[in-house]
């Protein structure tokens, strides 16, 4: 009980508790003091009343006070005609204060100013009062200085063990959350393929049905083969977390394939029925692992938004571009006033057009990518954007910049 009052007492948020003791310690000192065999000068009194008023200037600035501190302490010892108390007892508690609360390279400026206060307030001593003086220095420069780096070096050492305990508890947590995942992804992984076995076999076994049904068929067979390739790879990080130290963990696209991905994202929307036009930088391709995997796990949930909300009649309008080194994305619709038009259209700076066919009610909707603008925001905050979304006209727009070195 008695250690933590005093930890908490030589806490760097009561320091204005501390210099307001020893404020009103050094008042009752003058006022109540014995009659001394050098009674206070005009001088001396004016030294102390400086020495007490750098009390809350060194609660603010710890450094200029100790140095003002030191200062009033020479000059009392030099031209007062009383032993400067008061000034000393000041000095040395803010070299304490000043060990306590700034870097060391100030601390030892500091600590050097109080030495040359004593030595001006002590010179006459020396040479034959030498034992004397070296133990007023130890006394008046020594003590505080080693009571403050021991209070100093007891706070590291509190705080090394809070960061170990922090990152033990991270670390238990992440391993708990492995495991989870591997759990669930076994759990995913193992109907995702019952799934992908039984529409490779519908494939087969309705070759002569409607061309569309066989588009459809195959679009569900790629989607399940390429959903399974992305849980082989994230179980992969999941089982070896050394993958994630050198940056070859989960990357479910490969390096400059960007452009292709977000093609292909296109595409999907466009055979659920919606209109989409794109219009995808070339220069993506040269993004970082994890702002590329963003932009793509953005442009997927932002045009799952549209379908879901806005309907199959929508008209999309994906536009991600290079500016800088950042990335200026943005996904909008008109609310699902396109009627009848139900195509599709894909454009990629320049390149050619496509039209979707219409959308049957028995097709899949677009798959969502994450956990809708919740987790679109987790994941631009965590590269340092700000997800904006809002109404744009009728329909709705969502944008963000993704800055230059977020993901490195």
């Amino acid at each position: 009980m008695v250690t933590r009052w005093v930890s908490r007492l030589f806490d760097d948020r009561y320091a204005w508790l501390r210099l307001t003791l020893l404020f009103l310690s050094g008042v009752g000192y003058l006022l109540l003091r014995p009659v001394a065999a050098e009674p206070y000068a005009p001088v001396d009194w004016a030294f102390a009343a400086a020495a007490l008023a750098l009390c809350p200037v060194g609660v603010r600035w710890p450094f200029p006070g100790a140095l003002s501190a030191a200062l009033v302490f020479a000059l009392a010892g030099w031209f007062g005609q009383a032993e400067p108390i008061v000034p000393q007892v000041g000095a040395t508690w803010a070299v304490l204060e000043l060990t306590l609360r700034v870097p060391m390279r100030q601390v030892a400026v500091g600590t050097g100013a109080l030495l040359v206060g004593y030595v001006a307030d002590s010179l006459n001593e020396l040479p034959w009062g030498l034992p004397k003086w070296l133990y007023g220095v130890a006394t008046v420069v020594g003590v505080p200085l080693l009571l403050g780096l021991n209070i100093r070096a007891g706070r590291e050492l509190a705080r090394q063990a809070e960061q170990r305990v922090a990152v033990e508890a991270r670390a238990a947590r992440t391993d708990e959350r492995a495991a989870i995942a591997r759990e669930l992804h076994d759990l995913v992984a193992h109907h995702v393929a019952s799934m992908v076995l039984r529409v490779g076999v519908a494939r087969h076994v309705l070759r002569d049905t409607d061309s569309r049904v066989g588009e459809v068929f195959d679009d569900l067979h790629a989607s399940g083969k390429t959903a399974l390739t992305d849980l082989r790879r994230l179980v992969a990080v999941l089982r070896n977390p050394a993958l994630l130290a050198d940056g070859s963990g989960y990357v479910p696209i490969e390096p400059g394939a960007l452009p292709e991905a977000l093609a292909e994202t296109v595409d999907r929307a466009v055979k659920t029925g919606l209109t989409v036009e794109a219009t995808i930088d070339p220069e993506v391709a040269t993004l970082d692992t994890v702002r590329g995997l963003a932009v793509l796990r953005l442009t997927q949930e932002g045009l799952a938004n549209v379908a879901r909300h806005a309907g199959p009649a929508a008209r999309a309008r994906v536009c991600v571009r290079m500016r800088d080194g950042d990335v200026h994305w943005e996904v909008s619709d008109d609310g699902g006033e396109g009627g009848t038009d139900v195509g599709g259209r894909r454009d990629v700076d320049g390149g050619g057009s496509r039209r979707g066919p219409r959308r049957p009610e028995a097709w899949p909707a677009v798959v969502e990518a994450g956990h809708g603008l919740t987790g679109m925001r987790e994941r631009v905050e965590l590269l340092g954007g700000s997800l904006v979304a809002g109404p744009d006209g009728s329909g709705w727009r969502l944008r963000t910049v993704l800055p230059a070195g977020a993901g490195r």
